[in-house]
């Protein structure tokens, strides 16, 4: 194939956005994709009741006032199957499709320096030769499946969640093994509870879930979305969260028990990420408030669970609330008052292994016709480790990052020319969507500045490289997410328990993009 300007990977919501704007800057681009459609995260996890918990409107691109008042989300966490139609009305509304490469898996990227091209090779042998590449590969594109023996073994249908079938899986009298519990687990659960045979879950660790408290979008709302266009996009193109939630301004030690304990119950109606960016200001920094926080969600699940050992059981012991990424549900704590449903602690009973027909545990041996596997992924670096990308002397940038990520504004790393991960490790916290947008903005500047001034690379020093990363490694405190979570890898065996996110958050990645174009960009070298 011929040269390009910008070769982008991925087409989740950040490389649908990165190849937009790259046409958009004049560059000739292309778009290659490992599925047969769009939409990265949410073309593959299409398992029962996977959906938004960020909300729809603010989940979707702000660039086109035209395609926010045109699209309707019916939902305010809308589910898959809406999301995937938007992601590829998107494609289709402004012609992308044109551009974009599918089932077209990366197997490797090589720079070479002599001509100062990136050599993109997919599985089928195919390659593609662009100045830059943008490998907007996502944080939660590569499933994770634990080292359980016997796995190989099992005659029965086993599916990932992050890689569920297109078709749909009739679950009418199976016998289902579901292990893992978190944002996609307690989805799947009351979803497919009423038509087991028998479901087993599974449980690793105990999540402090609360409800989601989806409801459709009425007629009165949308029309209020579309007239306020403008000022909500200002709002969450500069929204710390990502969100159209209000910033918190309450403190819970400043209140007495009866004003908390009304504030508790209004945070447990709320939707979804209320319950933590809506929160009080000492949430997550006051145990006592936490505590007394978590203590009033525990209430809430032992009058919902009747079994009062079952509810026992999914009630964390080992964290407060904001320690984990918290799930949000609807109907998972009442599917286990449905007695075809059971909930097995894996540090009680731990799994010995998979046997032909079913699982083996230290309590016996127990039969299944399906396992899915909602065990998470390799967060954050996963799939940017698995691209084959080779930099500057064939530097491998797994090697590179062999002890953790080392970047400059979540984007770039030293040693590597003209590639760039928008929406990877290092990012923001908060709605992914707004701040890989942010990410995709200042990568287009930095291209359309190196092309201004007629240089043929772009790279990232050393320096500069190291300051962000010594600063995202140092500012664990900002964050609440413990150390034990997938936030720094620790679910992976083997893998560096580092940093993934960025726990300085949202303003200050946006404050130091203004930086790096005020200072006329002296964090990297052209030449």
């Amino acid at each position: 194939m011929s040269e390009i300007d910008v070769l982008v990977v991925g087409a989740g919501v950040t490389g649908i956005y990165q190849l937009y704007r790259a046409r958009e800057a004049g560059f000739s681009a292309r778009l290659l994709e490992a599925g047969d459609g769009v939409g990265g995260t949410w073309f593959w996890n299409r398992y029962p009741e996977a959906r938004f918990d960020s909300e729809s409107y603010t989940y979707g691109y702000l660039f086109s006032q035209e395609l926010w008042e045109e699209w309707e989300w019916s939902e305010q966490f809308a589910g898959q199957p809406e999301i995937e139609r938007y992601f590829n009305h998107v494609a289709d509304r402004f012609d992308l499709r044109k551009d974009m490469v599918f089932d077209a898996k990366v197997t490797s990227a090589v720079f070479d320096e002599s001509a100062a091209i990136w050599t993109v090779r997919t599985e089928d042998g195919t390659e593609h030769r662009a100045r830059f590449v943008v490998a907007a590969t996502g944080i939660l594109s590569v499933p994770f499946i634990p080292a359980i023996p016997g796995r190989d073994d099992f005659r029965g249908a086993q599916y990932h969640t992050g890689r569920w079938p297109t078709t749909p899986i009739d679950f009418t009298g199976l016998r289902v093994a579901q292990i893992g519990t978190g944002s996609s687990g307690v989805q799947i659960v009351p979803a497919i509870a009423g038509d087991v045979a028998a479901l087993t879950v599974f449980q690793k660790v105990a999540d402090w879930a609360t409800p989601l408290n989806n409801r459709p979008i009425t007629d009165e709302e949308q029309a209020d979305l579309k007239a306020r266009y403008e000022s909500i996009r200002d709002t969450l193109n500069t929204s710390p969260s990502g969100f159209l939630h209000e910033l918190p301004s309450r403190r819970g030690a400043e209140e007495s028990a009866e004003q908390r304990r009304e504030f508790y119950e209004k945070l447990w109606n709320g939707p979804g990420f209320t319950k933590l960016s809506q929160t009080y200001l000492d949430m997550t920094t006051d145990p006592a408030i936490n505590a007394e926080w978590c203590a009033f969600i525990a209430e809430k699940v032992r009058a919902i669970v009747t079994d009062p050992a079952t509810a026992e059981r999914l009630l964390p012991k080992d964290h407060g609330y904001g320690g984990r990424r918290p799930p949000f549900v609807t109907g998972y704590y009442e599917a286990f008052n449905n007695p075809a449903v059971d909930l097995v602690d894996l540090n009680e009973t731990p799994i010995i292994k998979i046997t032909s027909n079913g699982i083996e545990t230290t309590a016996g041996v127990r039969e299944y016709d399906v396992i899915i596997w909602a065990t998470g992924y390799d967060f954050g670096t996963g799939a940017l480790n698995r691209l084959g990308v080779r930099g500057r002397d064939g530097l491998a940038l797994e090697k590179h990052w062999a002890d953790g990520p080392q970047t400059f504004l979540g984007i770039m790393t030293a040693g590597f020319p003209n590639f760039f991960f928008p929406g990877g490790p290092h990012g923001a916290l908060g709605n992914n969507p707004r701040y890989s947008g942010d990410q995709v903005d200042f990568v287009i500047d930095a291209l359309v500045r190196t092309r201004a001034q007629g240089n043929r690379t772009i790279e990232v020093t050393p320096e500069a490289e190291k300051e962000w990363t010594d600063l995202m490694d140092g500012s664990s405190n900002h964050s609440s997410f413990l150390t034990s979570s997938y936030f720094y890898g620790a679910n992976i065996p083997g893998k560096p328990v580092k940093q993934l996110l960025n726990p300085t958050g949202r303003w200050n990645l946006q404050q130091m993009i203004a930086g790096v174009t005020a200072d006329d960009y002296a964090a990297f070298r052209f030449a």
